[in-house]
């Protein structure tokens, strides 16, 4: 039998996707922290809720980001600079 031509693309095709996610979550990682670091510069204790909102932030969900932040305690004004810090 013959080995199927698709194998060897399929099989290339997830070496770049996992390449692909490799560098992109870096990327994620150091927005989040920004984004956090501004929560925390402006008073407010960093908790699951805030890393959350900011990480809605970084994959640019604004909406969800600020409406997040704003549950957990934040200022409309404080939340949207967070979420701006997160991209």
């Amino acid at each position: 039998m013959r080995p199927s031509a698709r194998l060897p693309g399929v099989l290339a095709a997830l070496v770049l996707a996992a390449g692909g996610v490799a560098v992109a979550a870096p990327a994620a990682s150091a927005s989040v922290q920004d984004c956090t670091k501004y929560v925390v510069a402006h008073g407010k204790k960093s908790t699951s809720d805030i890393a959350q909102g900011c990480y809605q932030g970084s994959i640019g969900n604004q909406t969800s980001c600020v409406a997040t932040l704003q549950q957990a305690g934040l200022s409309s004004s404080d939340a949207g600079g967070a979420c701006r810090a997160a991209r």
